[in-house]
């Protein structure tokens, strides 16, 4: 299914990667709140756990040929990463990262700990940007990272066509 965004597309995908977000920590047992706050997209608690987390969502639409473009996760020019930090500190919540990539016919959703992605994915320091990697070899890591959750959707659609 080929992908037109239309003028609100960026607005609307990223809505959208935050409800998917909610609605899996959900189904995992988290209490989940969608929280309009600098830096953070969500706040879940999981009571049999006692894991708070406080999450930034990146939701992307990747059309044909841009499939493996990488994310953005944090911009230094813009504090992105402090930004969250203070919102975890400010909520006492570990601060974690969650990536939502579409294109014609999947999904991927991504959850890590943004210790985990320090640690593992992006080891350098003052990065001007911090990105998740969306190459195959980089997905095989990913799958084998326990501390790294994922998701996969397909897309099937039959009868979406609005061409005449």
């Amino acid at each position: 299914m080929q992908v037109i965004k239309s003028s609100r597309h960026q607005k609307i995908i990223g809505n959208f990667g935050e409800n998917l977000i909610c609605n899996w920590l959900s189904r995992s047992g988290f209490e989940v709140a969608v929280v309009d706050h600098t830096g953070l997209d969500l706040i879940a608690y999981n009571p049999s756990t006692s894991l708070r987390i406080g999450v930034t969502v990146k939701s992307r639409t990747r059309t044909a040929g841009t499939e493996q473009t990488s994310v953005t996760v944090f911009q230094s020019r813009n504090r992105d990463r402090q930004k969250l930090l203070d919102a975890c500190e400010a909520f006492a919540c570990e601060p974690w990262i969650a990536i939502y990539v579409e294109t014609e016919d999947s999904a991927d959703v991504f959850l890590t700990s943004l210790d985990n992605y320090d640690t593992t994915y992006c080891p350098q320091q003052q990065r001007a940007v911090d990105s998740w990697k969306m190459r195959e070899k980089d997905q095989v890591l990913y799958a084998k990272d326990p501390r790294v959750k994922h998701i996969r959707i397909s897309f099937n659609g039959s009868s979406w066509n609005w061409e005449p």
